[in-house]
């Protein structure tokens, strides 16, 4: 078995905090804050579950962000 690798930190960061932001602040708050890949995506979307270091996930309604994650 190989050695586990090295990952690099995630940013230390409130998710909660970006709930009810409109969609372009919530995206400019977050790469300022580290995230390196910001995915904004509709209600009900069918997304792939793959786990992506440095990824955060924004579900958008009406321009809003109602629901946030990371991976």
């Amino acid at each position: 078995m190989g050695p586990v690798p090295n990952l690099p930190a995630e940013p230390e960061d409130d998710l909660e905090s970006y709930l009810g932001l409109d969609a372009t602040t919530a995206e400019e708050r977050a790469r300022e804050r580290g995230w390196t890949t910001v995915r904004k995506l509709p209600p009900g979307a069918i997304i792939t579950m793959e786990y992506l270091v440095g990824r955060i996930n924004f579900e958008v309604a009406d321009d809003a962000v109602r629901r946030c994650w990371h991976g």
